[in-house]
């Protein structure tokens, strides 16, 4: 059985714009902000929860809470578990998939971004994807952006304003532009 272009971009494969499959990620990306529109000029919890399980395909538990307004272009691959808090203004780009795991907090405009371009401008316009997986208990300060292919480990802490381009051990604390361990916890 063939593949269908997300399951070609989470394999590693270049995806360009002019792909023929490449308008069910238009589609995709659509139907997910028709829904997002009514998430985002929502104020009651349990309403939220159900959009998120609309927009996600996954309800998002009871003990977690996805603050408005929040920006996803694809929420089908962004996996939330228990007891997590995102705070507002989170941006999640997340063809690649993003997985948060549980106890998770995340801080006011924080970026997770999972898609990017390649390097080589002959391939510019072409889509490449890497997951992102936040572990237990880790928390992402304010504006955090972390890119494609990072893993923040467990009970780590990435500090306010942090640009992580490289996995974060467990139990350390990260900062600056790119992140650097500060120390460990």
């Amino acid at each position: 059985m063939s593949k269908n272009v997300f399951e070609r971009m989470q394999a590693g494969e270049l995806v360009t714009f002019s792909d023929p499959q490449f308008t069910q990620v238009s589609e995709s990306g659509l139907r997910t902000t028709e829904l997002l529109v009514k998430y985002n000029n929502t104020s009651d919890p349990d309403t939220l929860r159900k959009l998120w399980g609309d927009l996600s395909g996954t309800a998002l538990d009871a003990s977690s809470y996805i603050q408005i307004p929040v920006m996803v272009n694809h929420a089908e691959f962004v996996t939330v578990g228990k007891n997590i808090y995102i705070n507002h203004a989170c941006t999640m780009l997340a063809l690649g998939t993003i997985t948060i795991e549980d106890d998770v907090l995340i801080g006011p405009k924080a970026n997770l971004i999972t898609e990017g371009h390649p390097i080589d401008p002959t391939n510019r316009k072409a889509m490449e994807v890497k997951p992102i997986v936040i572990k237990k208990n880790a928390w992402l300060s304010a504006g955090v952006t972390i890119l494609p292919g990072v893993t923040v480990g467990e009970n780590s802490i990435v500090a306010a304003g942090a640009v992580v381009n490289k996995d974060v051990p467990p139990n350390t604390i990260v900062g600056g532009v790119p992140a650097k361990v500060i120390r460990n916890i």
